[in-house]
């Protein structure tokens, strides 16, 4: 399941409300701490998925990332969530001022792998 902008945090919350059925979420420039950190912590417990987060650095200040990472170490799944350098909220969007062309790459060179592995092994 991908998702971008708001549509990363609706595939979350997804994964968790049907655990065991999503292998891989996918989240590019989504809010996906926008619950707080409460919230968030309960969606992450009941997630089952491989997930990669996506961050735009506008979205996302270096200590918010640091948080969310250990809160998906907390909850015990496969994950990658990283700031994509140089971006801002919608860089994967090539009709916007915000898009980036190398972050876009950066994008796929993360998505496709991890539904390479998730939906090879479903």
């Amino acid at each position: 399941m991908t998702g971008y902008c708001i549509g990363g945090l609706l595939a979350m919350r997804t994964a968790a409300a049907h655990p065991g059925q999503v292998a891989a979420l996918a989240s590019f420039h989504g809010p996906v701490g926008a619950d707080g950190p409460e919230s968030l912590r309960g969606l992450l417990s009941k997630l089952t998925a491989e997930v990669h987060l996506g961050h735009a650095e506008t979205d996302l200040a270096p200590e918010a990332l640091g948080e969310l990472n250990q809160a998906l170490d907390a909850a015990g799944i496969g994950y990658t969530s990283e700031i994509y350098p140089g971006t801002a909220h919608g860089f994967t969007m090539s009709d916007t001022d915000a898009f980036n062309p190398s972050a876009l790459q950066h994008h796929w060179d993360r998505l496709l792998p991890l539904l390479g592995r998730t939906l090879a092994n479903s």
